[in-house]
């Protein structure tokens, strides 16, 4: 497993963080114990997890089988609620609940209207000065409102958010625009969920064919739509994964590796297998030509109309040395 560096934070994280949000509802205590053994077994050591998954009981769960592995890892937790007060309070919950003194990262999961971002700022700060967080950071932020939140840490010296987790994949590239470039230049780390956009990437639905039953597919309407509305795309990336001897979930994983702004993708399973069957993916390289292949299967770059030399600036990743 290789290692990089998380942002402008000094510190070194595996490629791959292990998402644990299937803890305690798609696997019990003892498959989430094999996969947290084997992701340590192979040089994994960032772990994200949030108070939100499974009400509480993920970081339970975590919080028992973390005992004698803590010093190995990064672990990171989020609070999805925008008031100063449980901002404050979250993290003490938290930490009881996964049974440490501290958590490495201390993530704002949402952003909702009627924010009050100095408030907001003062509580990460808080909960940073108490020893609860070594560093704070957000979840599906926009860039100007990431921007806006560190201005405002600046003006009051207190911690910035370094870190912003947001959805990313073929499909999915709407964060192209202003987020990634802006992260990259800011050395904000980006760790990216969805990155096999819940199985579509994974080789899981074929398009034209009926969805599994106890898939989440017959639930979440997005997943037949991107299907019917993807198809020729999904088919055309299957089997370019095929000629390259590449699972497609591997496939997924070594397109998102290419971009210079992402820090690690967040692979989430419910079995020790799943994992193991995701590793090949940290280890396959695109050159050029085959990121541009792929890539363009899927007509989901954000279009824009304004013509001349404004076109692509605000994608583009080369415009701080």
């Amino acid at each position: 497993m290789n290692y990089v560096q998380f942002g402008a934070t000094g510190q070194q994280v595996s490629e791959m963080c292990l998402g644990t949000m299937m803890f305690g509802d798609r696997c019990d205590q003892a498959e989430s114990d094999r996969i947290l053994a084997t992701a340590i077994d192979h040089g994994i050591n960032f772990v994200d997890t949030a108070a939100s998954y499974v009400n509480g009981r993920t970081e339970e769960i975590l919080g028992e089988i973390l005992k004698g592995r803590r010093d190995k890892l990064f672990i990171a937790t989020k609070v999805n609620n925008i008031d100063p007060q449980v901002i404050r309070t979250s993290i003490d919950e938290s930490l009881k609940r996964l049974q440490l003194d501290a958590v490495d990262l201390y993530l704002l999961h949402w952003p909702k209207a009627g924010m009050n971002p100095t408030e907001m700022m003062s509580a990460l700060n808080d909960v940073v000065k108490a020893g609860k967080a070594r560093f704070v950071g957000c979840c599906n932020f926009p860039a100007w409102l990431l921007a806006h939140f560190n201005a405002v840490a600046a003006q009051n010296n207190w911690p910035s958010l370094v870190c912003n987790q947001i959805p990313y994949n073929p499909i999915e590239r709407g964060v192209e625009v202003e987020v990634l470039p802006s992260a990259l230049a800011n050395h904000i780390a980006i760790t990216v969920y969805r990155p096999l956009i819940f199985g579509i990437l994974a080789g899981k639905y074929r398009p034209g064919e009926a969805i599994p039953e106890d898939s989440r597919g017959n639930t979440d309407p997005r997943i037949p739509r991107w299907l019917e509305k993807y198809g020729e795309g999904i088919t055309h990336f299957n089997q370019f994964a095929a000629d390259h001897k590449l699972h497609p979930a591997q496939l997924a994983v070594a397109w998102l590796r290419y971009s210079p702004a992402v820090t690690t993708p967040i692979i989430g399973v419910s079995s020790a297998r799943q994992l193991e069957a995701s590793f090949p993916g940290f280890e396959a390289n695109l050159s050029d030509a085959e990121y541009a292949e792929v890539t363009a299967m899927f007509d989901t770059a954000v279009k824009e109309e304004a013509g001349g030399a404004f076109v692509g600036l605000r994608r583009d990743l080369n415009l701080v040395a």
